[in-house]
């Protein structure tokens, strides 16, 4: 397997290029406006592929995070899955219905729930990697793999400076 490009990683306080300007603006020429589309377009197809098996693309997330060990608790995956308490439960209640999941109150400290999928979980559960690894690898038609690499390289950057602004400004409200 060929190695990973290598592109350097956001750098910490350095000033932020001015690519986009108000006065000359269109949404969609934004990065921010592809990434949301490109998402959108993926999670349709992830829709597309799971119909069969009944489940949402919001439901296969923490079916995933569940049979990957991510998340044990209701609070973690809530976490995980970036949901607040109210929609992670209503999720769960869902998963429930479908016999996908089982709450069970843990016996050391009963305001912790522990999450456990079901033997049906476990089996909705194994079949998502291949079709999000379908749906990815059928999106990036074209590709090389050094473009693939460079890209998920250059996505990574934006992440890094993503998680930086956020610091910051968490540690701008302490």
């Amino acid at each position: 397997m060929p190695t990973p490009a290598k592109t350097p990683r956001a750098k910490p306080h350095v000033p932020a290029p001015i690519f986009y300007r108000p006065g000359s603006y269109q949404p969609e020429d934004s990065v921010g406006y592809l990434m949301r589309r490109i998402l959108h377009t993926f999670s349709l197809a992830v829709e597309h592929e799971l119909e069969p098996s009944g489940l949402t693309n919001a439901q296969w997330v923490p079916l995933l995070k569940l049979s990957t060990g991510s998340a044990s608790t209701v609070a973690e995956l809530a976490r995980e899955c970036q949901l607040d308490a109210g929609g992670m439960t209503r999720l769960l209640d869902r998963l429930e219905t479908k016999a996908l999941v089982r709450r069970v109150r843990s016996s050391e400290d009963r305001r912790v729930v522990n999450l456990e999928l079901t033997e049906q979980g476990r089996a909705a559960a194994k079949d998502i990697p291949a079709i999000l690894c379908g749906v990815q690898n059928a999106h990036m038609r074209g590709f090389t793999v050094e473009e693939w690499q460079l890209l998920k390289s250059l996505l990574g950057r934006i992440l890094d400076n993503a998680k930086a602004i956020q610091a910051e400004r968490e540690g701008q409200q302490q």
